[in-house]
């Protein structure tokens, strides 16, 4: 009986520390976010999302921001933070930095279920140039080169689809280093054209920088748009706790759901925009292989200065 009662007793003693799991090694949560926009209004978006994860999973949630796309790619394959969201580009950047060691377990979804986006290149709508033809010789500036949509995809597509490389087909080709550095050099003249991203004809960069009067309205026009991109994942180290990642990946799911009001600064909400990002929807590796498959042939192009 007395063998019982202490078995007992160092059952219940150990019951708490088998209940938290995962969470006895991870107190600390960091995940990070991309430079797409400046970093006041990075974080204000996705605060009510840290706040959210922090209260629902028990532990602290931090964000992790860098100054470019490479940095956020860096941290993860050093461990440094656990989980990211990225672009589709960037994924797999990560992807290779790692060896695979990444899982995509999460994409946005729109109200008519789509859940991809498209590349854009725009100019100022007084510039003359109304083609990618006519910006021939002109300043091109791309985002980032581990940007999908600004730089990886209008790459690939004027290679491939275009019939022409922009290094030799611009008079010069540049990085603006985030999209809105972009549309801002070529609303003040620094650029000619640049590459960025819309969601839709009504949710852009540019939308958004109007929204924000960083730009004024009817400025920037665009010339050019890309096939469909699948939108970029929220990625997990694959060497956390399996339950970890998917009480995360659940819990970010959820987050519409839960706080609506959140979810909508999260996601830059537009009552005007007709099909406006609703939620996630669940994606796999295999989702986002062509764009690791693109991104190996971008890096052999540059290899065989072809």
């Amino acid at each position: 009986m007395r063998f019982v009662t202490t078995t007992a007793l160092l059952a219940l003693i150990a019951a708490p520390a088998l209940a938290e799991g995962w969470k006895d090694d991870y107190q600390v949560i960091k995940f990070g976010i991309l430079s797409g926009e400046n970093e006041k209004d990075r974080l204000m978006r996705n605060e009510p999302l840290r706040v959210y994860l922090e209260e629902q999973l028990g532990v602290t949630v931090e964000i992790f921001t860098a100054g470019n796309y490479d940095g956020v790619i860096q941290a993860m394959a050093a461990d440094q933070i656990e989980v990211a969201r990225f672009g589709s580009s960037s994924y797999a950047a990560a992807y290779t930095a790692t060896d695979g060691g990444v899982i995509p377990t999460l994409t946005t979804i729109k109200k008519d279920g789509n859940t991809g986006y498209k590349s854009i290149v725009v100019t100022r709508c007084d510039s003359g140039i109304t083609s990618l033809e006519d910006a021939k010789g002109k300043v091109h500036a791309f985002a980032d080169p581990d940007s999908t949509s600004g730089y990886a995809v209008p790459y690939f597509n004027m290679v491939t689809v275009e019939g022409f490389k922009p290094e030799e087909h611009f008079g010069t080709v540049t990085f603006g280093g985030s999209h809105e550095a972009d549309v801002t050099g070529v609303v003040n003249g620094t650029f000619d054209t640049a590459s960025t991203y819309q969601n839709s004809e009504d949710n852009s960069i540019v939308t958004r920088m109007e929204a924000k009067g960083m730009i004024d309205e009817g400025v920037v026009c665009k010339i050019w748009t890309s096939p469909e991109i699948t939108s970029g994942p929220w990625t997990f180290r694959d060497n956390l706790p399996a339950e970890m990642i998917e009480e995360i990946t659940a819990t970010i799911e959820a987050f519409p759901e839960a706080d609506p009001e959140g979810f909508k600064l999260y996601s830059s909400f537009d009552p005007e925009d007709a099909n406006p990002t609703v939620g996630f929807t669940r994606v796999d590796a295999e989702r986002y292989q062509w764009i690791v498959d693109m991104r190996a042939w971008i890096k052999a192009q540059r290899r065989s200065g072809s």
